[in-house]
């Protein structure tokens, strides 16, 4: 006999109907689909900016699936504990989900699976969120790889996954279980007068991420290998934003760069360059999953870093007050945002750890808290990265100076320009939006003098280099 009964699809970080393996593998078979999101105990912890960003991205997926008669369950709760309750009043017999790579979410999924196995359900997980998944990639000799650019050189020719397309029809039940209001779970609270400010420079949903890659492979690409270092212009695809939620599949991204490059868009290589640094990412956090939470290099566990996240040069480097305009701008730009500039986001993570001689993981916690993007493995790595205590081998010797890299990349200071309002007869408009967006307790104002350097970049690279020296490293 046929089945009939309805298959749950649980959505998390997978927010699109297009290039979506679960969604198409369910509405292939015939059956009623019931997608579904779970407010479980990983989005509760979720920062500030990623939880209010991901509510958004909620709330443009139901709007896509009722475009295709269908809706989004929102429920509240346990993970295993919400689908059991589900299959019971829907009649599902199968679940089908996105993998994810992060530790918890491994836990967490291994055990719905098996839990839901033994009651006689299909569960099944399917790719998605990478191009390559992390078990696949090997060394020679049967390892993981540790270095970027042996791994780019093994996957760069290999085969990606075509896009799949939309489904064209998503079968609904016969009866749809209830659901919770997005508005009750208040995923914007902890953004206070800052989600205001933010909701312009947010674009929401499949179809503005499509549009978005369309413009970038359009017209930025062929000089992306230039422009992607310069803060002060329009030279990103800015897509981490979409690709963090899944509004848009690395599948979709690679092989609207790759079609760029075969027809002479040189910067499309750079771009596919940085598609499997994310890859690489998540890579390191599948088979080394410390790198988290601890230092990736075990020999930087005894390193002297600061630990006090509220003393006064880590609250200054917050603020965008540290008297370095680079350092200043980009941390300006994080907060009116919610995402900085890649050069930006290199240069002030260098200032923390190594001039400003504070751990990383302080670092790490204020991104994700701050940013729309927010990536479990990106952001994990590039901190470790700039730190020194992951996968770089000359940590010491990259100690940006902020001052040189601001004359290096934005010689016409328009990218300071734009984010520094003191000082200045006409600040723009988003200079000024940082002091509404920062929190009152604060106390900062457009009128306040500019600060000296808290630290100077000579200060600072010295102070580290004698660290980095007493330590053997």
């Amino acid at each position: 006999m046929t089945d009939t009964s309805p298959i749950l699809i649980w959505f998390r970080r997978d927010l699109r109907l297009s290039d979506h393996p679960a969604l198409s593998a369910a509405c292939d078979t015939g059956r009623p689909v019931i997608p579904v999101f779970i407010h479980d105990d990983q989005v509760a912890s979720l920062g500030a900016a990623p939880k209010w960003r991901l509510g958004l991205g909620l709330g443009a997926l139901g709007d896509s699936l009722e475009g295709k008669d269908s809706r989004l369950i929102l429920r509240k709760g346990d993970a295993l504990e919400v689908l059991q309750q589900l299959i019971a009043q829907t009649g599902a017999g199968a679940v089908y989900w996105s993998r994810l790579y992060d530790p918890d979410s491994i836990a967490r999924d291994t055990a719905v699976k098996e839990a839901l196995k033994e009651d006689g359900i299909d569960a099944r997980s399917f790719g998605g969120h990478l191009m390559f998944e992390p078990w696949t990639v090997e060394t020679k000799t049967g390892g993981f790889y540790k270095v970027y650019t042996p791994f780019w050189n093994m996957v760069k020719g290999r085969d990606v996954d075509a896009p799949l397309p939309t489904p064209r029809d998503i079968q609904a039940p016969q009866n749809w279980p209830q659901s919770d209001a997005l508005d009750s779970w208040d995923m914007g609270a902890a953004m206070n007068r800052g989600a205001d400010v933010v909701r312009p420079f947010v674009r929401l949903g499949e179809q503005a991420a499509q549009s978005r890659l369309g413009a970038f492979i359009a017209h930025i690409v062929a000089g992306y290998n230039t422009t992607r270092d310069l803060p002060g212009v329009d030279g990103t695809s800015n897509l981490s934003e979409n690709l963090a939620l899944g509004e848009i599949s690395p599948h979709q991204c690679w092989h609207a760069g790759k079609r760029a490059l075969e027809e002479g868009k040189q910067g499309a290589e750079v771009f596919l360059k940085e598609l499997v640094w994310r890859e690489f990412a998540y890579h390191l956090m599948h088979h080394t999953p410390r790198i988290l939470t601890g230092n990736w290099k075990p020999d930087w566990d005894a390193f002297p870093w600061r630990t006090d996240a509220h003393c006064s040069e880590v609250m200054a480097w917050k603020q965008g007050r540290t008297g370095l305009p680079f350092i200043d701008a980009a941390m300006r730009e994080l907060y009116v945002t919610g995402r900085m500039h890649n050069r930006g986001r290199m240069i002030v993570a260098s200032y923390l750890t190594k001039h400003l001689m504070t751990d990383w993981r302080i670092g790490l916690a204020w991104f994700e808290e701050c940013l729309i993007d927010w990536d479990p493995a990106s952001n994990a790595m590039g901190w470790q990265w700039s730190a020194g205590s992951g996968p770089d081998a000359t940590p010491y010797f990259r100690v940006f100076n902020p001052e040189t890299q601001l004359d290096k990349f934005d010689k016409q200071r328009d990218y300071t320009s734009r984010w520094i309002a003191e000082r200045k007869a006409n600040p723009h408009e988003e200079a000024l939006a940082f002091f509404d967006a920062a929190p009152r307790s604060w106390g900062l104002s457009a009128a306040d003098d500019y600060p000296s350097p808290i630290v100077t970049p000579a200060q600072g690279r010295e102070r580290a280099l004698q660290a980095y020296e007493k330590r053997g490293f």
